[in-house]
């Protein structure tokens, strides 16, 4: 949920994640300025991913799927703390987190807008229902990484450009776990 008391900004950096300012967040969306982010993963004891619709409201990707949450940290704030904060925000639950990996896309977007992101991804494992924020989320389900694999193949128009990037990935690090 954005904090409607004060523009929200991200945190510009290079390629190493040197941090080299702060910027208003949609204008280093429209400017396509590297900027940290973060993206969270929930699994259940049944090994489902949680995975959400966003909101038909949202500045991007409105309505497409994609991970549990996700989002850019303030400036002084942890990645972890933003990942945990997001989760709260978004889907209304906690989780252990876990970061597993990073690393930097580009990708133009609907409005105008390019995402270039230094993205760290988090996991954790939660039984907890959801309870989302009707502002961030529209849907949201639990599935088989299988049929989600099927799906993102069958309808890729239907999911973020980061959550294709990166699904394969984490069902990767998952495997390797157990």
């Amino acid at each position: 949920m954005t904090n409607n008391n004060k523009i929200e900004k991200v945190i510009l950096v290079d390629e190493n994640d040197n941090v080299l300012g702060e910027m208003e967040k949609m204008e280093a969306h429209l400017k396509g300025l590297l900027h940290r982010a973060i993206s969270v993963f929930i699994f259940n004891s049944k090994g489902e991913w949680l995975i959400h619709q966003r909101a038909l409201n949202k500045y991007h990707s409105n309505g497409l799927w994609t991970n549990t949450c996700c989002s850019h940290p303030y400036p002084a704030e942890t990645n972890i703390d933003a990942a945990n904060r997001r989760l709260m925000q978004e889907m209304g639950m906690q989780a252990s987190l876990q970061e597993i990996f990073a690393f930097i896309y580009k990708e133009e977007l609907d409005n105008q807008l390019t995402e270039h992101e230094l993205d760290r991804v988090f996991i954790g494992f939660s039984d907890e229902k959801p309870q989302p924020n009707a502002d961030e989320v529209s849907n949201w389900k639990y599935i088989d990484f299988g049929e989600l694999k099927k799906d993102v193949k069958n309808n890729p128009q239907n999911y973020t450009v980061w959550f294709k990037k990166i699904y394969k990935r984490v069902e990767e690090h998952i495997n390797v776990k157990k």
